[in-house]
């Protein structure tokens, strides 16, 4: 079966999910609460922060800009909910060293989660063996209890068999997530780029002998988009491998429609 063939027919077999409260906690669980706007400030982002419990459980993650990591990870001090961030955001374009550097400043303020854009114009243009240096050299300064996760921007890779190559090639480099969008350019996830990174991630988990997961970002805001996507790991990867260690959902609507159904 042809790469295309089998990412239509996961894709097609999806059918409408009934929302229900146990859907709800499994959302829930799997959510990376984000706030990447440029308007933030340190009492929009406490606030925010307020939506990470909720009566279905808590959220995985808090993700934020650099500047507000201190907040977050001072807010969930003691919790199970990681403070992550992002660096060489959103264009993917910042020399190596600096992207060490800021590794290197959010993880002093106390980040536990790095969201790294890959440098995906410099993979499309072919330099895909400088990427995987970059990728390999970020997860040495994230160290082993830092989780990576790779943002490969989907909708700029665009053809399914490229973002195949991107994501075996981070993950091959060290990635622990590889990740859909920023969430800062017209077209974020789609059903048939996740089911390409999950297929990457069935075929290579037991080349490289560890776990390693997928985080769908870009657009997601209902419900029935956010079970679609449940939907697809779950026949992928099957039911047991869906959890907060190896898929997550970044969104910052989504909890306030789970809380207001």
């Amino acid at each position: 079966m042809k790469w295309s063939d089998a990412i239509n027919q996961h894709v097609g077999a999806l059918r409408p999910v009934t929302i229900d409260q146990m859907l709800k906690m499994r959302l829930v669980k799997l959510l990376d609460l984000t706030t990447l706007n440029d308007t933030d400030t340190e009492a929009s982002v406490a606030t925010f922060c307020e939506k990470a419990e909720t009566v279905y459980g808590h959220v995985a993650a808090v993700c934020v800009y650099p500047t507000f990591v201190r907040l977050v990870a001072d807010q969930f001090s003691g919790s199970t909910i990681k403070t992550a961030t992002v660096v060489n955001f959103p264009e993917g374009a910042d020399h190596l060293d600096d992207v060490v550097l800021q590794i290197g400043h959010v993880l002093q303020e106390g980040a536990q989660e790095v969201d790294l854009v890959f440098p995906y114009h410099r993979y499309l243009a072919g330099e895909q063996q400088y990427v995987q240096t970059f990728i390999s050299t970020c997860k040495v300064a994230c160290g082993e209890d830092v989780l990576l996760k790779v943002i490969l921007e989907t909708g700029a890779l665009s053809d399914p068999a490229i973002i195949a190559d991107a994501a075996y090639d981070v993950l091959s480099a060290g990635a622990d997530f590889v990740k859909t969008s920023t969430g800062k350019i017209a077209e974020g996830a789609t059903l048939e780029a996740v089911a390409t990174l999950l297929m990457v991630i069935k075929h290579i988990t037991p080349q490289v002998k560890r776990q390693v997961g997928c985080k769908v970002s870009g657009g997601i805001r209902s419900l029935q988009q956010a079970a679609q996507y449940l939907q697809l790991a779950d026949r992928i990867m099957g039911p047991d491998w869906v959890m907060s260690d190896t898929f997550r959902i970044g969104a910052s609507k989504l909890i306030d429609e789970i809380m207001s159904r």
